[in-house]
């Protein structure tokens, strides 16, 4: 009721004919009033905003630190003001009074243990800096090129968590619809950068272990549902570090927006749909002990099961790509610096590839090769036989469902965008089948 408070003073002083109740005919005011008469930042300015241009409003009234935010809808007046005094001057046609200049305090996140990074903080970020991992980074590679989601496992240190930061920075520049989409998210739930009012590049956002359910996918009360973990990295990466720690109910509620792209929180009296269309990627050291040498481990081989067991089956056979990592050697730490690539030169490989998919996807909903959906994989992107040959054994072979297929065959086809292949070979299908079962680095 807070982001209402201005609007209901001056009803009030409107009704008490202190000001013209005509003048304030069709004025969208949207802040929340302090007891001093200053006017403090809400949330959810933008789609606010939105629905009120929907509706045909021309003119909002915002608090002066959600201007900038405010500013994004076109073809509305955007009447920032800091306090009652102002506004008063605005609807009588007086000049503006002097007024200090306070900061205004930002509106606070909520107190879930969610790390939402994007913007200028990839730029301190390089896949180069990443030592060895030749087959990690590849697979990275095929990851932003595709939209595919990645599981990682191994030792502590041998750069899980580097390579998963360093997803963003492969990722190419948020387009404005999805700009817009992914600033309205971010601002319901105050979690706007700092002098960023819309963000233009892929979120990452990373959940500390316990984080709740409804911190990982949405929740609070009917009148305030806010996005969670899920939401909050749209169009970027979810990582899930230490993933076996997290609660299994709370990894098993992600499935939903794996395949359907959004997250539905209903309530007794309201049901909301927030997007979630994010890359997953799961990190995972091998047993409890986390024992950096493998003779150092002291867990029997029945707790190092029961421990990754913790990852239901369902939620990994919805993951595409799997590599299970070995510390890097000496050699790889001292020289790898000659071969490995920087992020820059891996991400424009990653535009061309995401714009031959795009170009063959024209004319469809869908963007990248991961979006598309079974069916027509087996239709209009159906393979020749000589290079289903791979599949097919696996099939026979009974190591591969009809899912699992589906998506072998999605990343077969980015390992053939990357390749520049108008068609993915028997070795594109190969790879892509390596990586679904497991591949060991």
């Amino acid at each position: 009721m807070l982001t209402f408070a201005l609007s209901i003073a001056v009803s009030v002083l409107g009704a008490a004919d202190v000001v013209s109740p005509a003048v304030c005919a069709r004025l969208v005011m949207i802040g929340e009033l302090g007891l001093d008469g200053r006017v403090h930042a809400v949330r959810g300015v933008l789609p606010a905003i939105l629905g009120a241009a929907e509706a045909g409003f021309t003119s909002v009234v915002v608090p002066t630190a959600n201007g900038a935010e405010a500013a994004l809808v076109p073809g509305v007046k955007v009447v920032p003001v800091g306090s009652l005094r102002a506004l008063m001057a605005y609807l009588r046609d007086e000049p503006p009074p002097v007024e200090e200049d306070e900061d205004d305090p930002p509106v606070p996140a909520p107190a879930d243990g969610h790390a939402v990074r994007s913007g200028p903080h990839r730029d301190a970020l390089d896949l180069s800096d990443v030592r060895g991992q030749a087959d990690a980074r590849r697979a990275l590679e095929i990851s932003a090129a595709g939209g595919h989601h990645l599981w990682l496992s191994g030792p502590p240190g041998c750069g899980k968590t580097m390579l998963a930061e360093r997803l963003p920075t492969l990722l190419p520049p948020l387009e404005r619809s999805a700009a817009l989409e992914v600033t309205t998210i971010h601002s319901v739930a105050g979690t706007l950068p700092a002098g960023q009012p819309l963000i233009t590049e892929p979120p990452f956002c990373a959940p500390h272990h316990t984080t709740t359910r409804a911190a990982m996918i949405g929740g609070g009360s009917r009148r305030a549902l806010r996005p969670g973990a899920a939401s909050l990295a749209h169009q970027g990466v979810l990582f899930i570090d230490e993933a076996p720690e997290f609660s299994t109910g709370v990894l098993d509620a992600l499935r939903q927006p794996l395949e359907d792209g959004a997250v539905t929180i209903s309530r007794a009296e309201a049901t909301t749909r927030f997007p979630a269309r994010f890359t997953l990627v799961l990190a995972a050291n091998p047993c409890p002990c986390a024992a950096a040498k493998v003779l150092e481990c002291v867990c029997t081989p029945a707790v190092r099961s029961r421990y990754l067991g913790r990852i239901s089956g369902p939620l990994l056979d919805r993951v595409d790509l799997k590599l299970e990592l070995e510390a890097a050697t000496r050699a790889e730490l001292r020289y790898d610096v000659d071969v490995a690539e920087s992020s820059e030169v891996v991400a424009e490989r990653v535009l061309l590839a995401r714009e031959r998919a795009a170009k063959r996807l024209a004319g469809t909903p869908w963007r990248t090769n991961s979006d598309v959906p079974g069916p027509e994989l087996r239709r209009s992107l159906a393979l020749p036989t000589s290079a289903m040959w791979p599949v097919d054994k696996a099939l026979i072979e009974g190591t591969l469902s009809a899912r699992g297929m589906h998506r072998v065959l999605r990343v077969a086809w980015t390992i053939a965008d990357l390749g520049d292949r108008g068609v993915p070979a028997d070795h594109d299908v190969g790879e892509a089948l390596e990586l679904w079962k497991g591949k060991r680095s």
